[in-house]
């Protein structure tokens, strides 16, 4: 898994689809029930300050969890989705070279320090360039702007596949998965939400 090269790939493909939207198309919906593309820009943003806490936590071993409670992170897209489109635009591209610059500051012998995801995993912080490539590669496509999975890194694409199975079969849908990916049933399964 090269997840430094696939979160620099997903970051320009996000930024890129978000610079091409005009003002009027940011307030349009995305392809996520109930968030516009603003949302979407919003949390992404929100989630590369989340990761630098992170990075933070990894680096001087002080804890420093992604948000402050569970209603942290919805609060916070609820509020920059209203930004004006400018300053949304201006927020992402900034926090995303942050965090790029907080990851690359960040060394070799903390990688292996272990932090607490969003969800409660621990996991070692050289995960957290991982975590941030999913999330900026899939939400371009949720921008609904012309970028597709097809865009993305095969093997990138292949990760996510993998590790999305080994979410949903976790939830109770392996059977389901199985039949349907092994050619056994004709529909796929219905699959909740994960990202």
């Amino acid at each position: 898994m090269n997840a430094r090269v696939w979160l620099d790939r997903g970051t320009e493909l996000f930024l890129s689809a978000v610079e091409q939207l005009s003002d009027a198309g940011l307030r349009q919906p995305s392809l996520l029930p109930g968030w516009t593309r603003a949302h979407v820009i919003a949390h992404v943003h929100y989630n590369a300050e989340a990761l630098r806490r992170l990075v933070a936590w990894a680096a001087t071993g002080r804890e420093h969890r992604m948000y402050a409670g569970p209603h942290h992170r919805q609060t916070e897209i609820e509020h920059g989705a209203t930004l004006h489109a400018d300053a949304l635009r201006a927020l992402v591209r900034l926090s995303a070279a942050d965090l790029r610059a907080s990851l690359n500051a960040l060394p070799d012998s903390a990688m292996d320090h272990p932090v607490i995801t969003a969800q409660g995993r621990t996991v070692p912080a050289r995960e957290i360039a991982w975590l941030r490539a999913r999330e900026v590669a899939v939400h371009a496509v949720d921008l609904a702007n012309g970028v597709t999975f097809d865009d993305l890194p095969h093997e990138f694409i292949a990760a996510l596949v993998v590790e999305a199975a080994a979410k949903h079969a976790a939830a109770g849908q392996a059977a389901d998965l199985a039949g349907w990916l092994t050619g056994r049933a004709a529909d796929p399964p219905r699959l909740g939400s994960w990202l």
